[in-house]
């Protein structure tokens, strides 16, 4: 493989060679009278030596299996694709000043023709340079926290990036932005959620579902959202910033404890569960959806409790689940267990033995559901209601996912059990929602 020719190997690459044809350049290729015309571009190494790719006229990619029949002729000689990040807009005076803190993720990512996927490539000050729009909006401090996919991200991560954005705060930033990938950020945005109290500014992740080289990403819209909502917004919580539709008509402000990623790929893949959006940004303006906020406050003095204890699991429950999974965790010393439970919180008897070999030592057992919508009620079957004189805690309507951070952080500032049980059952950051509105199903 040359490194003139990215992806590029064997065959395909020694005819390409021999009509002096270079990435970038025109190309016309005939292969069974059938004539194509394009721009070299480079390929994943981990193809085959058989292809070539070309850029057609229309935008398209086409990939073309060459052979000793096929014919390669060089028409024009084209750029080497490259990516140069343009100079930063010019700073507006008297603009509110928001940090964008930068952990990586398809919205600070581009194509990587080494393995034909994405990467983590741009910075946050990147981010700003290739949105012009933000300089409308806000002056921006830029600082890059991490370059991974959100996949990586552990409670070391979290309590980090609490820290930064405490340190802004006290700066006195009107808001803070967090880039960050889409697959994990619901888990970072309740950490925040528990980590910073008592807010004075909003705290908006934002992330987005296509990269920001390709024609339908939503990286920018995202971005101009969330650094509005940081900027102007009237409440001061930490919140995900995403598409509301498929469309760019809107973005919503889901609350850090009750968002959830339903969709793989969708532009609007993020949801509140059991309960609305806070706000909702639309045609340059942000509306809020529900009277119970947090308002936004300068004068509040922000609380960092950014310790997490590691060794909690989420465990989902399924029909013939083997019982030594919970020991298991027992017997590598594990803190906290979340149950993620059938129906209105429910696990079968054959676990239960195991359950209290937890509770005997120490260990927090809560409950959730695997039901998207609702909450759980262990009071309704012997199930639950065995399961509640075993110990094992009812955690409402909270999301598995933010159960488990909560577990986390309760952990991580008490070690006394009923202690930590009290603080558990405590609405710390609206992750109880106090009833379920017919609009939320």
């Amino acid at each position: 493989m040359s490194e003139k020719f990215p992806g590029y190997k064997g065959k395909a690459l020694k005819m390409l060679k021999e009509v002096r044809a270079e990435i970038g350049d025109l190309i016309r290729v005939l292969k069974d009278e059938e004539i194509f015309e394009g721009v070299l571009i480079p390929r994943s190494e981990f193809g085959d030596d058989k292809h070539i790719v070309l850029k057609l006229k229309n935008g398209y990619n086409i990939g073309i299996l060459v052979n000793q029949e096929t014919k390669i002729e060089k028409i024009g000689t084209g750029a080497k694709p490259t990516f140069s990040t343009p100079p930063p807009p010019k700073q507006k005076p008297g603009l509110p000043i928001v940090a964008i803190l930068s952990t990586g993720g398809t919205i600070a990512s581009r194509v990587d023709y080494r393995t034909g996927g994405v990467r983590p490539a741009l910075t946050a000050s990147d981010l700003y340079n290739v949105v012009p729009e933000l300089s409308d909006i806000a002056t921006i401090n830029a600082e890059i926290l991490s370059s991974i996919f959100s996949e990586n991200i552990t409670p070391k991560h979290w309590s980090q990036t609490a820290k930064h954005v405490a340190n802004h705060i006290e700066n006195g930033v009107a808001g803070v932005v967090i880039a960050h990938g889409t697959d994990t950020m619901g888990y970072t945005a309740a950490a925040l959620s528990f980590a910073l109290q008592n807010l004075p500014v909003p705290v908006v992740l934002v992330g987005s579902q296509r990269s920001a080289d390709r024609p339908s990403s939503d990286a920018a819209t995202n971005l101009i959202g969330a650094v509005k909502a940081a900027a102007d917004a009237p409440f001061a919580e930490v919140v995900v910033a995403m598409h509301e539709t498929v469309s760019d008509k809107s973005i919503v402000f889901h609350r850090g404890t009750k968002v959830r990623k339903c969709h793989t790929s969708r532009r609007d893949a993020f949801k509140s569960i059991n309960t609305l959006p806070l706000a909702r940004l639309e045609s340059g303006k942000i509306r809020m959806l529900t009277k119970n906020y947090h308002e936004r406050n300068s004068k509040q003095k922000l609380t960092l409790k950014s310790v997490f204890e590691e060794k909690v699991a989420l465990i989902k429950f399924y029909p013939n689940i083997d019982a030594s999974v919970v020991e298991w965790h027992v017997d590598k010393g594990f803190k906290g267990i979340v149950l993620e439970g059938t129906g209105l919180g429910h696990i079968g008897n054959y676990c239960f033995s195991a359950i209290k070999k937890a509770i005997a030592e120490n260990i927090i057992v809560g409950m959730t559901s695997q039901c998207i919508w609702g909450r759980v009620n262990m009071n309704v079957y012997d199930t639950g209601r065995d399961l509640l004189e075993i110990g094992v805690i009812p955690l409402d309507d909270m999301l598995p996912e933010t159960a488990l951070i909560k577990i986390m952080w309760v952990l991580g500032q008490t070690r006394d059990v009923e202690e930590a049980k009290k603080l558990l059952a405590k609405n710390v950051a609206d992750e109880f929602s106090s009833r379920i509105m017919l609009e939320e199903r």
